[in-house]
């Protein structure tokens, strides 16, 4: 809801830069809306590619367990971080242990 929110401000101000330029307001009017329209709509748009959500697949024996742990707030469930050292690229996985869970609560 709040991502709709934000798109339609963004798109708004887009609207809004157009319009001043047609009323003949100054440029340092203008670009105001336009530069945070186009910051907005940018920023809503490309974040939603980079998150990732947690996976219950398997991962591979070269994935390596970090320590960190967190509850996912979409799920409410207790999601483990993994990263692969060859590429430094970050997994997050679904499923962990009881004993992974109960260290993960006492901390």
């Amino acid at each position: 809801m709040l991502r709709g929110i934000l798109l339609t401000i963004g798109v708004l101000l887009l609207g809004v830069a157009p319009i001043a330029v047609l009323a003949g307001w100054p440029a340092h009017l203008i670009s105001v809306p336009a530069v945070l329209g186009i910051v907005l709509t940018a920023g809503i748009l490309f974040e939603r590619g980079r998150y990732k959500p947690p996976s219950s697949r398997r991962l591979g024996p070269d994935w390596v367990a970090t320590s960190e742990r967190f509850v996912d707030p979409t799920s409410g469930k207790i999601v483990a971080v993994f990263y692969q050292p060859t590429t430094g690229e970050r997994r997050y996985a679904l499923g962990i242990t009881k004993r992974d869970r109960d260290a993960f609560t006492t901390e």
